[in-house]
């Protein structure tokens, strides 16, 4: 159901707000898990891409969806890839303990929507994306794991969203 159209991979923004500041010693377990649970994306089956703060190892430096959100993107070949990372690897341990670190989140957090291969998608790109989904819900475009689309489906909406933009002739008599 989820196979990518060729040469379409699947991008993925998830915010949390931290309970407390990264330095703080009630935040130290997440911090310290950061570093494994990387390397384990990096070398997972289906990873392709993830945002990194130059000379870091991670985002969590970055803030661009406020002073106390963290921000994870990265990029997949296929949704099952990220899925079972974020399931069935020990990325698991993280969400099991997320209510530790990060405030409970009442709209959307977390985004998939599929990408051209090779394209690596902005921070601004993906806060788009999580805003569309926050305002309109799933859609091609914005979709989260239990309200998902296929890359074809996601392909064929701005196909079809292309043709509604484009000029239409005008007439001479």
């Amino acid at each position: 159901m989820t196979e990518p159209a060729h040469g379409a991979h699947l991008a993925q923004l998830n915010v949390a707000t931290l309970l407390h500041p990264l330095d703080d010693p009630r935040i130290a377990p997440f911090v310290e898990m950061l570093d494994p649970v990387n390397s384990a994306a990096d070398g997972a089956p289906g990873f392709v891409w993830r945002l990194v703060e130059e000379g870091e190892g991670d985002a969590t430096g970055l803030r661009p969806a406020g002073e106390h959100v963290i921000v994870n993107l990265s990029v997949w070949e296929t949704q099952e890839a990220l899925w079972d990372f974020a399931y069935r690897s020990g990325h698991l341990e993280v969400m099991r303990r997320r209510r530790e670190w990060f405030e409970r989140h009442v709209e959307a957090r977390l985004v998939l929507w599929w990408i051209p291969a090779g394209h690596r998608p902005t921070v601004g790109e993906a806060l788009e994306r999580l805003g569309e989904l926050r305002a309109h819900g799933p859609s091609p475009r914005a979709f989260t794991f239990a309200s998902s689309f296929t890359a074809a489906e996601a392909a064929e909406a701005a196909e079809a969203a292309a043709d509604l933009r484009a000029p239409v002739p005008s007439v001479r008599p």
